[in-house]
């Protein structure tokens, strides 16, 4: 990836300085209102938050910064999210102490909810904890479903910890076309991850809005197929634990089906639980669980070695009545794979764990 320079930073800095906040009298970024400012080869963009009952009286700002960042040298696209948050100081209600359920913040069933265009269908990919391999079961299931004939897409909506373009070797800059994202295709699946328009390293400090925000455009402005070309299937990586990125999604958007990925210790079954119970209340199916990081393989007699227990995920898919989809065994082939983009179902590989994404992948199907 190819950056434009700190200075340039600067200079788009200085700019949105001439444009005076409303509220405060000072610049924009005086004021703090320049959220995560990304400079790319011809685009520029970022998130402007402000207080729900000012965001009419900021439409002209956000008009204004657009306009000043696409008269940058070498800009040809500029974009201003404007994202509006909750006052400062407004918290759920006590009750000794619990947390009171607030009545606004209640899941209700899915209405009036719709796929992304020219996307036949869509399963979700979560854990509610991270750290079980929700993006290694995400990534090669989305690869498993190329293999077997299918077109498919993957979303990376881990906007705080994407690795979709590391996991599947893939980097690079998508392109606008006619108000659309093009995605990035690598071993025969269409990607998209905000890992693509920022560098690797950086820090994703962006309030819950913003984060949502960047979700929303990542499903509504890429262009993911052609009505002569649909998606069979869009997967989507979903980030660990039950916030606003969940709930953006599924409030807005058709997900036909949820797979649960967890490791067989309870620790990581209390959270797939309360993923479970969220997509529960709106309406989503759950399609089954699997099981990471099940059990390690001896090399020499090949005896099963279950590093975190063993039968957690299964009992959990019993009680929601659901299957089993998979048992993923821990094996450094699957640990390189990641590593060096190139999944193992899309690579041929015959291990164990590969096998068992096949399988599931199938039987998703």
């Amino acid at each position: 990836m190819s950056f434009h320079t700190s200075a340039d930073k600067d200079a788009a800095l200085r700019a949105l300085d001439q444009i005076t906040d409303p509220r405060s009298g000072k610049g924009l970024a005086a004021a703090g209102l320049v959220q995560g400012l990304v400079l790319r080869e011809g685009r520029a963009g970022f998130m402007l938050e402000v207080p729900v009952e000012e965001a009419a009286r900021y439409a002209p700002v956000r008009e204004a910064a657009e306009k000043v960042l696409a008269g940058l040298p070498g800009i040809e696209k500029a974009q201003v999210v404007l994202t509006a948050s909750a006052p400062e100081g407004v918290t759920r209600q006590r009750r000794g102490a619990r947390v009171a359920p607030d009545a606004k913040a209640e899941l209700k069933p899915r209405k009036e909810v719709k796929r992304p265009e020219n996307v036949k269908r869509v399963i979700a990919v979560a854990s509610g904890k991270g750290g079980v391999g929700k993006s290694t079961v995400a990534v090669n299931l989305a690869c498993a479903f190329a293999a077997l004939g299918q077109r498919v897409g993957l979303l990376d909506a881990d906007v705080y910890g994407p690795s979709a373009p590391r996991m599947m070797g893939v980097d690079g800059e998508p392109l606008f076309i006619d108000g659309k994202l093009q995605p990035l295709t690598a071993h025969g699946v269409t990607v998209m991850s905000i890992g693509f328009l920022v560098d690797e390293g950086s820090p994703m400090i962006w309030r819950g809005p913003m984060a949502s925000s960047a979700v929303r455009q990542m499903v509504n402005d890429v262009r993911w197929a052609t009505p002569e070309a649909p998606l069979d299937i869009l997967v989507i990586d979903m980030p660990p634990g039950t916030g606003d990125i969940h709930l953006t999604l599924v409030e807005n958007f058709a997900v036909d089906g949820v797979v649960i990925v967890s490791t067989p210790q309870e620790i990581a079954l209390i959270d797939a639980r309360r993923a479970v119970g969220m997509f529960q209340k709106t309406g989503a199916k759950i399609l089954g669980v699997i099981e990471n990081m099940a059990f390690f393989a001896d090399r020499t007699t090949g005896a099963h070695i279950p590093i975190f227990g063993t039968g957690g995920a299964r009992a959990e898919a019993d009680k929601l009545g659901v299957p089993l989809l998979a048992e993923i065994p821990i094996e450094v082939a699957l640990r390189q794979a990641g590593d060096e983009g190139a999944p193992l179902t899309a690579s041929g590989g015959t291990s164990a764990a590969a096998e068992a994404f096949r399988a599931a992948a199938k039987a998703l199907l």
